[in-house]
């Protein structure tokens, strides 16, 4: 497209020169003598440029800028040249400022400059925009995706603190990202935190930070992600696992907004909203002393679901493709899933959630090689968990009828019963397996009472 250039002047010499030169250059310039005339052409055309006089007969320059920066960038003309106007103007609105006589070499490059900086400006708003509209870390359209989807929208404008609950795997971190970026605090820092992989003391740094001297090796003093999310979202993944003191110091930033850095005595303000997460029962956790009762209401002021896979299975399909499409460790052959592999996935139970779906999907573009369609023999699933199967014997000889409809405690039970006898007890063979933290498979081995081999 040729750039449409308005040249506004009452010198009809200097103007009819400009608009010759203009149109020599390769762009389409047309000149009026007065505001008047301008605003009848400016009903009709939109320009890409204004060339604009500042001593008009019928207006000043001071006075039109104002009408035209908005909408079009200006390249302010004058024979009263002064450093005072030039600022005057550039404040006003106006992209350059040039002085007569011109100089037709200047005036071009003067043009370029401020045609390619508007259109530079011009793909950044709309840059912007995109980013603004960007998609949803969320992946599917099930019912119980958009109740998930219903809960964000609901509670992420306000600045209240979020309980996510949920299974290992489900995407809680995933939802915790989308509460921030839906939120008013978006343009600033999400800092997550995983409650399951420090020590008490390197979790207590972690989180406030410390001041120089307060333990040993702390030679310089340390920002806490408490400090390092300000403004922002602070995100407490298996929030469960922390300890009695560290829930008493939370309790208390959730409480007055204040805490200190370790071994600190001055109060500093955590100005942050937290969300957290865990899979397990904090109410039943704290009715047997194992969590702050006060802790847990505080955590509790709005808590979000987030179902299991399972109970999501319509969205199978659009997890695949997206995992499919969005692998970092090999791009040769664009792959697809046929009908009988997505059967395959659908009779399954996913105890693991997404986090094992993705990493069954990462396995089976291995195993295809360079083969385009992923077949029902690329996918590798866990032995004694695939429905359909009507009977399945433990290592202690007791048997899984599947006609009975055994439940999730049961799956899950003989999942890792069977899983630990593979792995020799190996827990941390058996947590890869699942695709969660040892300490979980601590926990599950707990809670059924699983003898390690």
């Amino acid at each position: 497209m040729i750039p449409l250039i308005l040249v506004i002047d009452d010198d009809v010499t200097l103007n009819r020169l400009m608009v010759g030169q203009l149109n020599k250059m390769g762009y389409a310039a047309t000149g009026v003598y007065s505001w008047a005339e301008a605003e009848v052409y400016l009903q009709q055309n939109d320009p890409h440029l204004v060339l604009l006089d500042c001593q008009l007969p019928d207006a000043r320059g001071s006075q039109v800028l104002p009408k035209l920066a908005p909408d079009y960038p200006v390249v302010i003309i004058t024979a009263y040249g002064s450093v005072k106007e030039a600022v005057g103007a550039m404040r006003s609105g106006a992209a350059e400022y040039l002085l007569k006589p011109i100089n037709m070499d200047e005036l071009e490059l003067v043009i370029r400059r401020t045609l390619d900086a508007h259109s530079m400006k011009k793909e950044l708003i709309y840059l912007k925009k995109q980013v603004s509209k960007r998609k949803s870390f969320m992946v599917g359209q099930s019912q119980a995706l958009k109740e998930v989807e219903n809960m964000i929208d609901a509670v992420a404008p306000s600045m209240m603190t979020v309980l996510i609950q949920g299974g290992s795997g489900v995407g809680k971190e995933l939802v915790a990202r989308e509460v921030h970026e839906r939120s008013q605090v978006a343009s600033h820092s999400f800092v997550a935190l995983d409650c399951c992989t420090m020590q008490e003391s390197l979790f207590e740094s972690e989180l406030f930070g410390h001041e120089k001297g307060s333990f040993t090796g702390a030679d310089r003093q340390k920002k806490g992600l408490i400090e390092n999310a300000e403004g922002g979202t602070l995100f407490l993944d298996e929030i469960g696992e922390i300890g009695p003191p560290i829930q008493a110091k939370l309790l208390r930033v959730l409480e007055t907004g204040k805490f200190r850095r370790l071994g600190g005595t001055r109060d500093m303000t955590a100005n942050v909203r937290i969300v957290a997460a865990t899979n397990r029962d904090l109410l039943a956790m704290s009715q047997a002393g194992e969590f702050r009762t006060d802790l847990y209401y505080r955590l509790n002021a709005f808590t979000i679901y987030v179902p299991p896979l399972r109970e999501r299975k319509d969205d199978i399909p659009a997890l695949v493709g997206h995992f499919i499409s969005n692998h970092d460790f090999s791009r040769r052959v664009n792959k697809r899933l046929t009908e009988r592999a997505l059967d395959k996935l659908l009779a399954y139970p996913w105890p693991g959630n997404i986090r094992e779906l993705k990493n069954m999907v990462e396995r089976a573009i291995i195993l295809s090689g360079d083969a385009e369609q992923i077949l029902p023999e690329h996918i590798t699933l866990s032995d004694g968990v695939m429905a359909g199967i009507p009977s399945i014997p433990t290592r202690k000889g007791i048997n899984l009828n599947f006609e009975q409809m055994p439940t999730l405690d049961d799956l899950e039970k003989h999942y890792l019963d069977r899983l630990l006898d593979k792995f020799s007890g190996h827990r941390g063979k058996v947590a890869r397996a699942l695709g969660i933290s040892e300490r979980n498979v601590y926990r599950l081995i707990k809670k059924y009472a699983v003898m390690e081999a």
